[in-house]
């Protein structure tokens, strides 16, 4: 995204538009499943997206567990798909 442009909250999010590389995270997240695709966004974002009355580093705790979470239910989904190839 050109550094340039007025900040847009709803279709270019600083958060998601601030990376060195230019690239915006949806132009990487978009090619993703799910889970893995949101596991991404939170990683991106974690330390750029405060929240109003919350620390910083809190907030960038909070977006690393959410990305946690959503590696997690992602392996949870590939261990499911093993265990039925197993039992056939």
């Amino acid at each position: 995204m050109d550094q340039n442009k007025t900040h847009d909250a709803v279709n270019h999010p600083t958060h998601y538009t601030s990376h060195p590389s230019g690239v915006e995270c949806i132009e990487i997240t978009e090619h993703y499943n799910f889970c893995v695709g949101n596991a991404i966004k939170y990683l991106w974002r974690q330390g750029l997206k405060n929240e109003e009355g919350m620390d910083p580093t809190e907030k960038q705790i909070e977006d690393c567990k959410k990305a946690v979470w959503y590696i997690n239910r992602h392996i949870s989904g590939l261990q499911r798909k093993l265990d039925v190839k197993s039992d056939s």
